[in-house]
């Protein structure tokens, strides 16, 4: 049985809540250190935030996906009007693959320089073609990232989404093929790597987007 996921919250009764996975190794307090939390205060957004930690020893069979899903989202669609998902690296990986598992649980998407997965997946896409004469095998569907890679040939066109990553960054390639699958408006590319200062680029446009009004001065 999973253990209860540790949270990190910034919540102030906002109708959004953008729930944060972090990439590989990282910490909830990360996003704090690098002023994720005190940007959407600096801007007086009407949002909460809630970095989530996770087990990396959980992730490839699938139980870290599942839990958020259990223990953060579920919860969250009662007390918010619209749940956010987004990630950083291997978070952004996962947010697609609940995304693509639970579409009814998530109203808006924020992948940061989101890790594009296997290169066994990635591989087979470019030999049949690209992502749109690809075909996975039934068999196949069972791994996660072959499922994130075939809801990728069709995501929906409704909900909000951003998506953006550093142009030196060394999975950029992997990065724009994901992008590529969502409205030009959506996508962004910055100068930089795969590192922090590239990402804190990235979660200022995402701030400054336009998807979350003023928070009153009540609140």
């Amino acid at each position: 049985m999973m253990q209860p996921l540790r949270c990190l919250r910034a919540e102030r009764g906002a109708s959004d809540l953008l729930v944060l996975l972090p990439g590989a190794y990282m910490r909830p307090e990360d996003f704090v250190e690098a002023g994720f939390f005190a940007e959407v205060e600096r801007r007086g957004l009407a949002l909460d935030l809630c970095a989530v930690a996770i087990d990396m020893a959980t992730v490839s069979d699938g139980r870290a996906a599942e839990a958020v899903r259990q223990q953060v989202l579920l919860p969250a669609r009662q007390t918010h009007e619209r749940v956010w998902l987004g990630g950083i690296s291997l978070g952004g990986l996962m947010t697609l693959e609940i995304t693509a598992g639970h579409p009814e649980l998530v109203g808006g998407l924020c992948l940061i320089a989101p890790y594009p997965g296997s290169r066994l997946v990635t591989n087979a896409i470019a030999r049949a073609g690209g992502i749109d004469h690809w075909t996975p095998s039934e068999a196949s569907l069972r791994d996660p990232d072959t499922r994130v890679w075939h809801w990728l040939k069709a995501p929906p066109p409704v909900r909000p989404v951003f998506v953006g990553h550093g142009r030196q960054d060394r999975f950029a390639e992997g990065m724009a093929q994901i992008a590529e699958r969502f409205p030009p408006a959506s996508r962004h590319e910055v100068e930089g790597d795969h590192d922090w200062p590239a990402w804190r680029t990235l979660w200022s446009r995402f701030l400054d987007a336009g998807h979350f009004p003023a928070r009153s001065p009540s609140a």
